[in-house]
């Protein structure tokens, strides 16, 4: 089964000059499932800018994505042949000319609730990106864009662009269930995921308004099954957490609702849910048939809590080869997991688009 997603890759690699002319680039946003370097330029402890993160970069070096590699969204882009990684927006080494076809507004650590992205405020007096200042970035680059390539270019750019979106893990591991905040004394669980669901709706309408057309909304994950939550199940044998996989499915068939309204109620959005739930299920039940050995544990460290920088170069226990695993860190997917992620997404929310 693994071969045969590797073969379409390929075929989808071989045709990517055909599909540039259809899609002018990749636009980004979200949390550290998406972001390819922004939190390396902000101060915050949040970062992943050294190895062993990016040792199987290309080149070998660690750029601030919570990988060992690329991400689902660097194979995206290279498949429908806008270049082999989305650029940071805050990364100095970049240009407009580089953004013009992907750029990326994601931040590690932030949400859909402005209140997560301060998370870290409370513990270090460092917070990230807010979802909110992720879309000023979005402002910001449409006038670089029009000054670059002129208003009539831009504005199609901006129109026939895929868009990213993937977020919403770090409101309720982070946050709400994380009792940092108090946002589960101000809601119950079922009120604040209909809380996100608004915001999620608004964030839509504002880029909405800006002149993206082309969406892909990735759900949730099962996020009961990441080590970091195994690692504390200790009454149930380190298994999946149940409750925190019902709510990311609860959340998603909200998410899947407000889809719809949304695309009833704005003229020409395209916007598609990318079900990453049961993609991602479905290899934790059969990792034999993907190649995968530990769905259970990171590759990093001892693989059961560590992520940033206690995933460290010095950790004697991160594991040899990374392609056996289903995770890089005890949060995060490995380079192996985020290309079989990309290829999926391009089969089915981005189908339409490529």
């Amino acid at each position: 089964m693994h071969r045969a997603f590797l073969l379409l890759l390929s075929i989808l690699l071989s045709l990517g000059s055909s599909f540039s002319a259809r899609i002018p680039a990749i636009i980004v946003f979200g949390d550290s499932t998406v972001d390819t370097g922004n939190n390396n330029r902000i101060p915050t402890v949040l970062k992943s800018n050294f190895r062993p993160y990016g040792r199987d970069f290309i080149g070998g070096r660690p750029t601030g994505r919570f990988c060992n590699g690329r991400l689902a969204t660097d194979f995206i882009s290279e498949a429908v042949g806008l270049g082999p990684v989305v650029p940071a927006y805050l990364d100095p080494s970049y240009s407009i000319r580089d953004f013009a076809t992907g750029v990326c507004f994601a931040s590690a650590g932030t949400g859909l609730d402005n209140a997560t992205s301060d998370v870290l405020l409370y513990v270090v007096f460092q917070g990230v990106i807010p979802l909110w200042r992720e879309v000023e970035y979005f402002k910001d680059y449409q006038k670089k864009l029009r000054r670059y390539l002129g208003r009539e270019k831009t504005k199609y750019v901006i129109s026939e662009a895929i868009y990213i979106i993937s977020i919403g893990t770090n409101d309720f591991l982070e946050n709400y269930f994380a009792f940092v905040t108090g946002r589960f004394k101000q809601f119950t669980v079922d009120q604040y995921e209909d809380f996100l669901i608004g915001l999620a709706g608004e964030f839509i309408r504002k880029i909405y308004w800006l002149g993206a057309r082309k969406i892909s909304f990735t759900g949730l994950s099962p996020m009961g099954c990441l080590p970091l939550e195994r690692t504390t199940n200790v009454l149930n044998g380190h298994g999946c957490i149940e409750e925190y996989n019902k709510v990311a499915r609860d959340f998603n068939v909200k998410l899947q609702a407000s889809i719809e309204e949304l695309c009833a109620s704005l003229p020409g959005l395209r916007l598609r849910y990318n079900a990453v739930y049961e993609r991602s299920l479905t290899i934790i039940q059969n990792p034999s048939l993907y190649g995968l050995e530990n769905v259970r544990e990171g590759c990093c460290a001892t693989g059961k809590y560590e992520m940033g920088y206690l995933c460290n170069e010095w950790d004697p226990h991160t594991c040899a080869d990374a392609n056996k695993y289903m995770f890089w860190d005890s949060f995060h997917p490995t380079e192996k997991v985020n290309r079989l992620m990309a290829i999926s997404t391009l089969n089915t929310s981005l189908a339409e688009f490529v």
